[in-house]
């Protein structure tokens, strides 16, 4: 049976809920509940700490998990990004006092750093050459300056409206752009169930990104029509009962579908239909 760590609360838990749910899967419906089992799917969840799943999956304990891209390369583990996932987005930056003559990460040196992720913080000095003071603190970062724990801090930041509430501004290139992901460990071999596993949620993924789209359309326009709709491999072009007229099936973005169906109209495309795509295996 596949075990597979989940995050059970925060930013990533009903995100990575709801994906799971759309891969086929059966989800917790009381959140106190610690594991799950799906006898269907032959997998056992188990609902963790975000922090802590990239450690169970390291130890090779629990075969795969969802976690943060950040809290993945904080703690060090032996497990490694399989898939993005394209939830949970999130920039982990340097923020200083509004006006401090502080501007890149060459300026830190010699300096107190306050963050929750030392270990992300830790590893981007050591590659730049720098030398600071690194302070762990497991939450409210942003009073850390004004209490004089710190200089600088070293955060998460999505809108930047908790840093300039506390008079900060961020500075510098990002440290890491983060998002949801899936681990597993290290020098894992092949296990079918794990790649089972993760054609469902590419599936998923897919199906999020892209729509069917159908129309009918004379014979003599279709390569016209099939260059604006070009579909992943070809797409599917089918005679209809109407001398010189033909129906074409083809898989589009689903952020530019619009802009194709009016480009579609405009050269002769009539009945232009989009249909939402519900799973996949391409």
């Amino acid at each position: 049976m596949l075990r597979i760590a989940v995050p059970n609360k925060g930013s990533l838990s009903g995100p990575a809920a709801e994906m799971l749910h759309e891969a086929g899967y059966r989800q917790r419906k009381d959140a106190k509940e610690l594991v799950l089992v799906d006898p269907d799917n032959q997998v056992e969840f188990f609902f963790l700490r975000p922090r802590d799943i990239a450690v169970y999956v390291g130890s090779g304990r629990l075969d795969v998990g969802i976690t943060g891209r950040d809290l993945l390369l904080d703690s060090a583990s032996d497990a490694e990004e399989v898939l993005a996932l394209g939830f949970a987005a999130s920039t982990f930056r340097f923020a200083k006092p509004v006006g401090a003559e502080i501007s890149s990460v060459q300026d830190l040196d010699g300096l107190r750093i306050a963050t929750s992720y030392t270990g992300l913080v830790e590893q981007h000095l050591a590659e730049h050459g720098v030398k600071a003071t690194v302070t762990k603190l497991d939450g409210a970062v942003e009073t850390a300056v004004h209490l004089g724990v710190a200089e600088v801090i070293a955060d998460v930041v999505e809108t930047g409206t908790s840093l300039r509430n506390a008079g900060l501004e961020v500075f510098g290139e990002p440290i890491l752009i983060s998002d949801a992901v899936v681990i597993r460990p290290k020098g894992a071999g092949e296990d079918p169930a794990v790649e089972q596993f993760l054609r469902r949620l590419q599936g998923v993924l897919v199906a999020r990104r892209y729509v069917l789209m159908d129309y009918d359309i004379r014979a003599e326009k279709v390569g016209a029509a099939v260059a604006l709709t070009p579909g992943l491999e070809s797409p599917t072009v089918s005679p209809l009962h109407t001398e010189g007229w033909v129906a074409v099936r083809s898989m589009v973005l689903r952020k530019e579908a619009q802009r194709i169906m009016d480009d579609l109209w405009s050269i002769g495309a009539r009945a232009i239909l989009v249909t939402n795509i519900h799973a996949c295996r391409l």
